[in-house]
């Protein structure tokens, strides 16, 4: 009886503590639904309204051609890239943490659809493209609002730097290479199982060239590098759509043979639920996975650069909520996946945007664009369209960050290496190249950790302890100092134990270890087992093993394990010639400390 009410009390206490947590991850919950509460106060100033008023303006000039051209990358009709930059960009902005960050359709993001679309061979079906676009988007959608309400923006950490490096890199030479049949007016017949093998029916087709096309793809780029050149802040991309759909209208460039994107319905999207095949739902998951990482780390990157200049605060795990509900609202609305865009949100910025309102300016505007603009849009240049793409992405190739990696550490060059060319091996499965990427990080990283630096130290001239190796320094042959620098965990315990056993063996006269663990920050039960086997057999063959300047959470470990009580207390120290004194005091003559103390000057 008495042992089924301390049950009742035990479970009640628990019951408690959950329902605590509970309710606090409930409020935060709700917080994370209202972070616009935090800038609409701003907008009594006229002067904040006008400012975003201009910026969404110019803001959705860039978009409204960029959003087509990155729909027909993705393999999508260029409408749908119109709706991903209606709702999506709304959404996005009310929900997200970062007042200057554009949404909408992204090259990196709609290359990856792409491969999924193709992946599943739906290529030459438009309609279910359609549909598994839309799925995608809920799919990334859900993955990215889960992080954010779970507070798990850290996993987006797994893709390390390097692997960024190398797979942005890739990504766009992928991208710029898929834009150059249409540049050149080529049709590629056939299915080809690597983006490298069309790349090379691309190449064996080009004395093919369709001329008028050829023409008008290099007109497209000379006018987006030039108007960007002579002024930056001027809208290059509409300057260049709105030139040449005239040039391509008042010289029937349709009739020639140039490609077009003709007209399409003036319809605003409307809210369905995509009609898929739901036992092929496995077949989306690693994509969408990687497409939730990649187009975050997109995303926050901009959003981290833009805020340490307005020094505004910035949520991470509060932007995946503000991107998960953008693609959930894509997908139900008839669009695809997006993302925070570098070039838009800089536009954003730089055009004097002060709060999210310029987004909802923006996509209110292409809503209009759809519904009264989209007939005179039917002779823009398909060439034109790969002309933006291919100008967008061309500065996303950046050799100098790769030798940069390389020269900070050797891994991290290797790592950037093998997932540039994993990525473009792997083309249109890119998720195969970040994964490549992933798993060379952690085993990498496992690598290095698996042997730490253990090093013996003595007294330098300057008084302090040094590398004994490294500096040529007389060491002790009964008493070593040794420092350890890592953690000590699984991976790595055995290295630590075989190496001081080593030391045992090259010092027959070793009555002394000092084991400085200063650098241990982790320490799991492999490594505390380690310790205590260590110091039972150090003591069998007289060796005394004691520790110095050990941290409060690992000393705190050792006490719980009762490592501590095992060993002793006598055997820590917080300094190092602490520890050397303490066993001289203990061993006497039997040892020598003279390579550890400090030089008495006379005078």
């Amino acid at each position: 009886m008495e042992w089924y009410s301390r049950s009742k009390i035990i479970i009640l206490l628990l019951v408690l503590i959950m329902g605590s947590a509970m309710l606090s991850l409930l409020a935060e919950w709700k917080n994370r639904f209202i972070p616009f509460m935090e800038w609409i106060h701003v907008l009594k100033d006229k002067s904040v309204i006008k400012a975003d008023l201009m910026a969404g303006l110019t803001v959705a000039l860039v978009l409204v051609p960029q959003s087509m051209a990155y729909a027909d990358l993705a393999k999508l009709p260029p409408y749908v890239g119109l709706y991903a930059s209606f709702i999506p960009v709304i959404i996005a902005s009310l929900f997200g943490s970062s007042r200057q960050l554009a949404t909408g359709p992204v090259a990196m993001v709609s290359l990856m659809t792409a491969g999924a679309i193709g992946m599943l061979g739906f290529s030459d079906n438009p309609e279910q493209a359609m549909f598994y676009a839309a799925f995608l988007a809920i799919m990334v959608g859900a993955i990215q609002l889960s992080l954010g309400l779970f507070r798990l923006g850290v996993l987006v950490d797994f893709l390390s730097h390097p692997v960024i490096i190398g797979f942005t890199n890739a990504a766009a030479l992928i991208i710029a290479s898929s834009q150059i049949s249409k540049l050149f007016g080529l049709t590629i017949e056939g299915t080809f199982e690597h983006h490298y093998e069309k790349v090379w029916a691309i190449v064996q087709a080009i004395p093919e060239t369709h001329i008028v096309t050829l023409a008008m793809g290099a007109l497209s780029i000379f006018i987006l590098v030039y108007v960007k050149k002579i002024n930056p802040r001027l809208p290059n991309v509409l300057i260049a759509v709105v030139i040449c759909t005239l040039i391509s209208h008042f010289t029937g460039y349709a009739a020639k043979g140039g490609a077009v994107i003709g007209l399409f319905d003036s319809e605003l999207p409307s809210f369905s639920i995509p009609q898929i095949d739901y036992a092929r739902i496995g077949e989306l998951v690693m994509i969408a996975f990687m497409i939730a990482l990649i187009g975050f780390v997109e995303a926050i990157s901009v959003a981290k650069a833009i805020a340490s200049q307005t020094r505004q605060r910035l949520s991470a795990n509060q932007e995946l909520v503000g991107q998960g509900l953008a693609n959930i609202a894509a997908g139900l609305f008839q669009a695809y996946p997006v993302s925070g865009s570098f070039s838009r949100s800089a536009v954003n910025f730089t055009a004097g945007a002060k709060t999210a309102l310029s987004a909802i300016v923006t996509g209110i505007l292409v809503a209009i664009t759809i519904l009264f603009l989209t007939s005179y849009l039917k002779n823009l240049p398909q060439a034109t369209l790969a002309a933006v793409i291919i100008v967008a992405v061309a500065g996303l190739i950046k050799i100098e960050p790769i030798k940069h990696a390389w020269k900070v550490h050797r891994h991290d060059g290797i790592i950037s290496v093998i997932v540039f060319i994993a990525t473009l091996v792997a083309a249109p499965h890119l998720e195969q190249g970040v994964l490549v990427g992933v798993v060379l990080s952690l085993g990498l990283f496992l690598y290095r950790t698996m042997s730490p630096r253990l090093l013996e130290v003595a007294r330098h001239e300057d008084t302090t302890l040094r590398d004994a190796k490294r500096f040529g320094l007389k060491t002790s042959d009964t008493v070593s100092v040794m420092r350890y620098d890592g953690d000590l965990y699984f991976a790595n315990a055995g290295y630590l134990e075989g190496k001081l056993l080593n030391l045992v063996a090259s010092k027959p006269k070793l009555k002394v270890i000092v084991l400085d663990i200063e650098a241990v920050d982790q320490l799991d039960s492999s490594g505390e087992e380690m310790l205590k086997q260590l110091y039972d057999r150090l003591q069998t063959v007289g060796i005394e093993l004691y520790f110095a300047r050990a941290k409060k959470q690992i000393i705190d470990a050792f006490i719980r394990s009762g490592l501590y009580a095992h060993i002793g207390d006598k055997y820590f120290f917080r300094q190092r010639t602490d520890a050397v004194k303490a066993a001289k005091e203990d061993l006497g003559d039997a040892i020598d400390i003279s390579s550890y103390l400090k030089p008495i000057h006379n005078g």
